[in-house]
């Protein structure tokens, strides 16, 4: 059995639902689709929530209303046959009225959650009806009865096999399940979401349940790409990466991939390919456990990043001080991107500001704080860039012309990091396109 995940282009149009559901019947071998909400729903729906936060409520209104009247004229297109539109529907129907009903009610937390996760309800049970009316059979499995976090938002892997196991074992035979990307249950049982981009996590995670033969993660573009094609004129799909590699490149800043969204497929050694629904017949981008050769595959870059310098004369020699840095950033679940060190003084990066004013009050007993807002991490990743002479002189050759503000080297085989301002991140870009692809 395989995994197929949809992002929220391959569905965000009638046209688009109609061409996955002929990918997803492509081959005979059984297969769970995941699907992300329509494009342009989650952002939606967080503007409803934003409204409703403020008590705007005849905003909310007018946004829900939008939105109903785009979901009314989707299905209208998506389908042909009137039972189906009957039922699609009465799936508008229900969603929609549970967001008026919101509108009458106090605000909170918890209801935040549940309008953040119409989107995925509605993509997917829409897609049940019209693969129905096309003649394929598929089941719907709501990843709210399988897909769970802990006390502190880390998925339930084996919980999650048990209860999925169990439910695709109620349909013996089946080759088509559907479920929801993003969506999931916390431990109080209520609600809740894996985060942006969570489709791609809920993907490998059921691929790590099932152990699945592979994991396609379908979006609008042919693999990763060398570099960021919205910025740099001529890049290239990568055929092959390591997870190493994929990890890296999706943790700084490659948007095709979410970053947690490796680990536990790398952790079962299953294979994921990244494919255009749009050009089903590109190679894509495929993610194993070895790598296809040495050098320099690809440059992401990793924008919002926050750099925090703690200087004191205090730190010479001084035992302990690095451990009580990382304390405070540990007390508050903030993780830290790079780190550099001198006698003096630590330099590092965040990109989470949740906690920023509690860290900085507690770091301001270990000395003078510095902040540097608008920062840029670019990543250049490959296998063994690190410890290849020839690409360090490439790299700093070409970025003659750019200030950097760190170097993030020897932490891993697989990746140089450098911090640049935010203002720098373009050129950057284009110069290590020059300087390391040969393109201009």
């Amino acid at each position: 059995m395989k995994v197929l995940k949809f992002g929220g282009t391959s569905v965000g149009k009638p046209e688009r639902m109609h061409a996955v559901a002929q990918l997803i019947t492509a081959d005979d071998e059984p297969k769970i689709v995941v699907l992300s909400a329509l494009s342009g729903t989650t952002n939606a729906l967080v503007e409803i929530n934003q409204s409703l936060a403020e008590s705007k409520k005849e905003q909310a209104k007018q946004q829900i209303d939008k939105l109903e009247k785009h979901y009314r004229a989707f299905c209208e297109e998506l389908l042909k046959q009137d039972d189906s539109r009957a039922k699609a529907k009465a799936i508008v129907d229900e969603h929609f009225e549970f967001l008026n009903i919101i509108l009458k009610i106090s605000f909170n937390e918890a209801l935040n959650k549940d309008i953040l996760a119409q989107g995925e309800l509605l993509s997917t049970k829409l897609f049940c009806v019209y693969v129905a009316e096309s003649g394929i059979d598929a089941v719907l499995l709501p990843a709210l009865d399988f897909m769970s976090i802990d006390e502190f938002e880390d998925p339930e892997i084996p919980k999650i096999k048990i209860k999925l196991s169990n439910l695709i074992e109620k349909h013996k035979g089946q080759k088509v399940f559907v479920t929801q990307g993003y969506i999931c249950r916390n431990a109080k049982g209520e609600v809740d979401n894996l985060k942006r981009g969570g489709s791609d996590y809920s993907a490998s995670l059921i691929g790590a349940a099932i152990q699945a033969s592979e994991i396609q993660i379908w979006t609008d573009i042919d693999g990763m790409h060398n570099n960021d094609p919205r910025i740099v004129k001529k890049t290239f799909p990568i055929e092959q990466l390591s997870f190493d590699e994929a990890a890296e490149l999706a943790y700084f800043g490659a948007k095709i991939l979410h970053p947690a969204s490796i680990w536990p497929a790398q952790h079962f050694n299953i294979p994921v390919k990244l494919l255009n629904t749009m050009q089903p017949e590109a190679k894509g981008t495929l993610i194993t456990e070895l790598p296809n050769g040495n050098g320099v595959k690809a440059v992401a870059a990793k924008d919002g990043i926050i750099a925090i310098k703690i200087k004191s004369s205090r730190m010479l020699l001084a035992y302990g001080f690095l451990r009580k840095i990382f304390e405070v950033f540990e007390k508050y679940r903030t993780p830290i991107d790079m780190i550099t060190t001198s006698e003096v003084a630590v330099s590092l990066t965040i990109d989470n500001t949740q906690h920023l004013d509690q860290i900085l009050k507690e770091l301001q007993p270990f000395g003078s704080v510095e902040l540097d807002h608008h920062q840029t991490i670019v990543s250049i990743v490959g296998n063994e860039v690190a410890a290849t002479p020839a690409i360090l002189k490439k790299l700093f050759d070409a970025l003659t012309e750019v200030p950097l503000r760190m170097i993030s080297y020897g932490g891993s085989r697989h990746n140089i990091s450098i911090l640049v301002g935010g203002q720098y991140k373009d050129k950057t870009l284009q110069l290590l396109n020059g300087g390391l692809f040969g393109l201009e």
